[in-house]
């Protein structure tokens, strides 16, 4: 109840509901003032079809309705509706539609055009309407009687209608004055305006249109006369209801075959209904068609009628035969004979071949001969006498024979040809060149087809050229890639031939169909020696450009090498004893490359002799390295003191006035060697090394000695180690000097002062010479057993080491594991 209530609130008004197509159009909606279902805000929306439509206009008027007005600027639409709607909640609510149309004026019909058909008694007119209007239009055939050539109206005429979608309308016979003018056109109208034809006057038995004639093809049986080639014969039957009328006809044909246009024969009288036609090609197939109308009175063409298909009488065949033979001897006897024709054609109607006859008279016999062939093929094989020279070719069909072609089986007497070549051009072609001879051939004979190891004589393609000055041809007939073609050329004479000359070609080359198979011939443990035999070179093939040939270890590490064409073996070198290779060759020409079948081989294995050879180089290799290694170590500077140390020469030296500062974190306190009533060293004697031979301990008292065990030994440098002093000059005439030494005393002891001295022979400071046996180190000895021992002192000697550290370069060295040295 409420939609209803809404719905009956507001209604459209359309300013024209049919329009042309694409003009403007204006629309307005009108809410009343006593819609109790409207707010004061209520927004009025359009919608065309199922879009909304922007650009409405809404107020409130005096009377307190609302309208809304929306102008469409272009209606493209042929048919759509218009909707007023109103937002109620969350849809749209439709107040109102209207139905617009759009479309075009009716355009004029024209093309008017009216026949009387005798069958009906009615008078058919039909037109042609223009285009699509868009909008519902009516047509309407109106005419009147009149006389003066139309321009007076007398008597209207019942409109007629026809039937929706058709353009043609039938006035019937009891409206019409057959031998009246009639004045006839068209009129249409729809919603945008109405159009009128122009106006037809005519009478409408001027207007007669016939049916068309029924064509026939003459019984053969009645025929006196036969037909001439290119001759056709037909027959018709008029339209029954017109056999009473005055007519004439028109014949036209066309060939079935091709695209020739219609050719027109005409005027015929129907009165003899029957006709000729001649002038066409020979063995044709035609189509024939008729129309008539009347005459000599007025009327219209009849529509053409259904097609008759005749085919033309035939002619002899006008042909030139090319022919060319091949002959084999059976016996001393009889002779087998391939004779091989082409048919050309001389003129353009020369006449349907149906079949070919090969005949042979014996010298002397007048009797005919049963032919040797009987053939629609264009080639037969037979078999003569040794002293047939000669046969006829003739080629026949239903009209007759052409004229015979002899065929004569020349001797090969003539000169041959110059040099035969051949040359690709593409995939499908190739041309084939010759040097001509002397004298001038009056023709060639090319023949070619696929090579061996196809079958001889197998799908043979043959050409003659009739141009004996010509150096070459292009063949293009039955070429295709990758085929080896066997071709042919023979010059022909007048009275003979020349001998046949051969040649291999491809018109696209390929690979050699297979390469030679390796053989392996030596083997040893690093190389391998391989042969093959070449393959044969190929009938028209290029020859080959190189062998390349491959090798692969077990660790899939492959090699390879290029060999010339001329090669037959290889030797690989640098294998591995004992290891499996894959070897195969390739064969390669200007067409491509083809592998051979691998070759699997193995090295032999090193013998056991050879391998104890190898490893002992091996062992004294790795000697000599680790000898090399020892040396150096050894000699280097750095590593001799670990070994041996150099002593120092104190007279050669500047150690002697050398005193290191002696700071108090470096000050060594070790334990001392001697008792505590051993009186400090109070002098340093300088004593002199005898001759060769070192002389024994003394002392400077007489009532005094101290022996040394001979694992210890001191170094005394001279002079104070706390104060600096001049190192004692070298005396002269001597060159071993000892230059050190050990006094031990005090003045204030009232015993005598004791001194050491050491019989080393070798400067302090010398080179990598041999160091002294038993005091080469001060501090360690080697065991009996290889192991440095720690030098304690011995307890039955008479005196006890002094403070070794008052010695310069003493002070300087730290001194590590103190508690090894015992009472040091």
């Amino acid at each position: 109840m409420e939609q209803e209530g809404l719905e009956e609130c507001g209604r459209i008004k359309v300013s024209a509901p049919i329009v042309r197509l694409g003009d403007p159009i204006t629309a307005s909606c009108i809410i009343n003032q006593s819609c109790s279902h409207l707010g004061p805000e209520a927004q009025i929306l359009w919608k065309l079809g199922a879009e909304l439509q922007p650009g409405g206009r809404q107020q409130r008027l005096a009377d307190g309705t609302q309208e809304s007005t929306i102008t469409l600027p272009h209606l493209n639409h042929s048919q759509a509706l218009l909707s007023c709607c109103l937002r109620w909640g969350n849809s749209l609510q439709i107040l109102d539609q209207a139905e617009l149309q759009a479309g075009y004026p009716p355009a004029t019909p024209h093309n008017l055009s009216c026949a009387m058909n005798l069958t009906t008694s009615s008078l058919i007119c039909q037109w042609e309407p223009g285009p699509d209007t868009h909008l519902p239009t009516n047509f309407t055939l109106k005419s009147f009687k009149s006389r003066r050539g139309c321009q007076t109206q007398e008597d209207p005429i019942t409109n007629c209608v026809p039937e929706n979608g058709q353009s043609r309308c039938s006035i019937p016979r009891k409206h019409l004055q057959l031998y009246q003018n009639m004045s006839i056109w068209v009129q249409v109208e729809n919603a945008l305006g109405t159009s009128v034809s122009p106006q037809l006057c005519l009478v409408p038995m001027d207007v007669v249109k016939l049916e068309p004639p029924t064509l026939w093809a003459l019984d053969p049986k009645t025929e006196v006369v036969p037909l001439q080639p290119g001759c056709l014969r037909l027959r018709w039957e008029p339209w029954k209801p017109g056999l009473y009328i005055e007519q004439k006809c028109e014949l036209r044909h066309q060939p079935q075959l091709g695209e020739t246009s219609w050719a027109l024969v005409g005027p015929l009288p129907s009165r003899t209904l029957q006709h000729e036609l001649c002038g066409l090609l020979p063995s044709t197939a035609y189509a024939l068609q008729m129309r008539c109308t009347r005459w000599p009175l007025p009327g219209l063409w009849s529509n053409w009628s259904p097609s008759l298909e005749l085919t033309t009488a035939q002619r002899a065949p006008i042909v030139r035969m090319d022919t060319w033979w091949r002959q084999r001897q059976l016996d001393p006897r009889t002779v087998d004979v391939q004779l091989f024709w082409k048919p050309t054609p001389l003129e353009e109607d020369s006449g349907q071949i149906q079949g070919y006859l090969v005949s042979w008279r014996p010298s002397g016999q007048a009797e005919a001969v049963p032919p040797l062939c009987n053939t629609t093929e264009l080639n037969c094989t037979f078999h003569l006498p040794s002293e047939a020279r000669e046969v006829v070719l003739k080629a026949y069909n239903t009209a007759g024979t052409s004229r015979p072609t002899p065929v004569v089986f020349l001797e090969s007497r003539g000169p041959p040809l110059g040099r035969l070549h051949t040359m690709a051009r593409d995939p499908h072609s190739l041309w084939v060149g010759w040097e001509p001879p002397n004298p001038q051939p009056r023709g060639y004979v090319i023949e070619w087809g696929l090579g061996p190891p196809s079958p001889s004589g197998s799908h043979q393609t043959w050409r003659m050229e009739h141009n004996g000055s010509i150096a070459g041809t292009l063949l293009q007939e039955n070429i295709r890639p990758f085929q080896l073609y066997a071709i042919t050329v023979t010059p022909l004479y007048q009275d003979t031939k020349g001998p046949s000359q051969l040649i291999y070609a491809y018109s696209q080359e390929t690979a050699p169909s297979r390469a030679p198979e390796l053989h392996l011939k030596h083997i040893g443990k690093t190389w391998a020696k391989l042969e093959w035999v070449p393959e044969a070179p190929e009938l028209g093939k290029s020859p080959l450009t190189h062998y390349t040939i491959f090798w692969t270890n077990a660790q899939d590490q492959s090699f390879s090498t290029v060999l010339n064409a001329s090669s037959h073996d290889f030797v690989l070198h640098g294998l591995e004893p004992a290891s499996l290779y894959h070897v195969h060759l390739m064969a390669a020409s200007r067409a491509g490359a083809t592998n051979s079948t691998s070759l699997t081989l193995m090295t032999l294995a090193l013998e056991e002799s050879e391998l104890h050879t190898l490893l002992g180089l091996f062992g004294l290799l790795l000697l000599f390295i680790c000898l090399c290694g020892a040396v150096r170590l050894c000699c280097r500077p750095s590593r001799k003191n670990a070994l041996w140390p150099s002593v120092p020469d104190p007279a050669h030296s500047s150690l002697g006035s050398w005193v290191p500062t002696i700071m108090a974190e470096e000050t060594f306190q070790l334990p001392s060697l001697c008792d505590a009533s051993m009186p400090p060293i109070t002098k340093i004697t300088v004593l002199e090394e005898e001759e060769k031979k070192p002389g024994p301990w003394e002392s400077s008292d007489s009532s005094g000695t101290c022996g040394l065990p001979t694992l210890v030994q001191a170094y005394v440098l001279q002079g104070d180690p706390k104060a600096a002093s001049t190192p004692p000059e070298p005396q002269s005439g001597t060159s071993n000097q000892v230059l050190y030494g050990q006094v031990l005393g005090s003045p204030t002891s009232p015993g005598p002062g004791h001194y050491l001295r050491c019989d080393s022979t070798q400067p302090l400071l010398g080179g990598l010479t041999p160091s002294p046996k038993c005091y080469e180190n001060l501090w360690f000895q080697t065991s009996p057993l290889g192991t440095s021992e720690p030098l304690v002192p011995n307890q039955e000697d008479d005196c006890v080491f002094g403070p070794l550290l008052d010695f310069p370069l003493l002070q300087g060295l730290r001194i590590n594991g103190v508690e090894g040295l015992g009472g040091f």
